[in-house]
């Protein structure tokens, strides 16, 4: 009889088993099953662009959240710049368990670029060169690099991100990015590297280019603009200035192309109230990208209201 019973029990385990297997399989769908939509229609590489989440951490979940509904098969997500709002340990603990969290929904390549508030702590006015070290330690870390400046292929296509080498410190203020001519070089050096007439070279860097928009950007803005200036393939990806994304976020023929990526954290637009005046809205902007062979198709994104701002095509 205490066989018997003993038979059964195995039996009734193994069933309970076997029975909540079948639910699990029915009612989680693996990633890569999931239907796509109509924007992952049949491309070579797919990818988003966002700037500027300053650790906003709600903002950046509903940039996850409707980055993974547009495309759940996203090759690569590119955090342009001032991901964290302070370089601190806590701050960047913070994005990495935002993160670890959302490993399913996201891409399994994250570039993770620097800013100006990568080099920022708010109790310290000016950074000494120990603090600069400290901060960029902490970023390389995080980003898992060995410099501030770093590339990758993927899928035959080239990621080039340039950052600043120094922040907030007696030899730069806290906006403006230092590109050294040892980076200069390294920047020669991957532009040419399995060049390809006509294919697309995708290069990021936090800081803008032009100083028209109030915001100085690079120290060195002529000299990087001159290298890049040699690839009418290259196309620039800079973030920074928080302002609008809208239909002339994209520069063509200058003569590469530069892009803004919009802002997570907040966006900044004018106020109609006050001449010269602006106003903080917590708009949720970035970029999603498709490149099939040569040509590129960049997407302006409402994240907030989950719409598209503007479609742009660039073939070279």
């Amino acid at each position: 009889m205490k066989k018997i019973i003993l038979v059964l029990s195995v039996i009734i385990i193994l069933a309970g088993g076997f029975i909540k297997a079948w639910y699990i399989n029915r009612s989680i769908k693996p990633v890569n099953s999931i239907v796509k939509t109509a924007e992952t229609h049949d491309v070579d590489l797919t990818f988003s662009v966002l700037g500027d989440v300053h650790e906003n951490i709600n903002h950046f979940q509903q940039a996850i959240n409707d980055l993974y509904t547009i495309n759940p098969s996203m090759d690569v997500l590119v955090l342009n710049g001032d991901t964290v709002d302070q370089g601190s340990e806590k701050q960047y603990d913070s994005i990495k368990k935002t993160l670890d969290k959302n490993k399913l929904l996201l891409p399994k390549t994250i570039i993770k670029n620097i800013g100006n508030h990568e080099f920022f702590n708010y109790d310290i006015e000016v950074n000494s060169p120990e603090d600069v070290q400290i901060f960029k330690n902490r970023y390389l870390q995080f980003a898992g690099e060995e410099n501030v400046y770093h590339d990758i292929w993927v899928k035959d296509y080239h990621f080039i991100s340039l950052g600043s080498e120094d922040g907030n410190s007696e030899t730069i203020d806290s906006v403006r990015a230092f590109i050294s001519k040892k980076q200069q070089k390294w920047l020669k050096e991957k532009l040419a590297e399995k060049y390809e007439k006509g294919k697309p070279i995708f290069v990021f860097l936090h800081q803008h280019l032009s100083n028209n928009s109030g915001w100085i950007g690079v120290e060195q803005s002529e000299q990087v603009r001159k290298i890049l200036s040699k690839y009418a393939e290259v196309i620039l990806f800079t973030s920074h200035t928080h302002r609008q994304l809208d239909n002339t976020s994209v520069k063509l023929n200058q003569p590469f192309t530069m892009v803004h990526t919009g802002a997570i954290h907040y966006t900044i637009i004018p106020n109609p109230d006050k001449k010269g005046g602006i106003i903080r809205e917590p708009y949720i902007k970035g970029l999603y990208v498709e490149v099939k062979g040569n040509k590129v198709v960049i997407k302006g994104r409402d994240i907030k209201e989950k719409s598209w701002i503007f479609t742009q095509e660039i073939s070279k």
